[in-house]
């Protein structure tokens, strides 16, 4: 509680993000996940009408929006691999499947926004 009090004291919002983005996943760099992706259940948590203007490539989309729903298809044993436009969602994510049992978690450093690999689009 001491930790939340402080956080909102010093850096509001922002830093009660970054504590909980350390609690539940690690940042993955863009070179690292497009090397490693394959490997991993690549999740887009914008939602369905962003995700169908443009996504990367291979990402599945669970809206932030359905992420109850949604969490039944996702495997503990794999590595997930979460991005939105920038960070806010995906950190939002990643703290509820670290409740949930999930550990392998990490979040695209940048977000789709500054992503410059294959992306589709409808």
């Amino acid at each position: 509680m001491s930790i939340v009090v402080v956080a909102l004291f010093y850096g509001g919002n922002e830093a009660i993000l970054q504590i909980m983005r350390k609690r539940s996943a690690k940042w993955i760099e863009q070179k690292e996940f497009a090397e490693t992706m394959r490997t991993a259940q690549v999740v887009d948590v914008r939602e369905k009408n962003v995700f169908d203007a443009g996504h990367i490539m291979g990402a599945r989309n669970f809206p932030y929006s359905m992420i109850k729903t949604s969490l039944a298809s996702l495997r503990k044993d794999k590595p997930v691999y979460l991005y939105d436009q920038k960070k806010l969602l995906s950190i939002r994510v990643a703290n509820r499947l670290r409740k949930e049992g999930y550990h392998d978690i990490y979040i695209l450093k940048g977000g789709y926004e500054d992503w410059n690999g294959k992306i589709k689009k409808k």
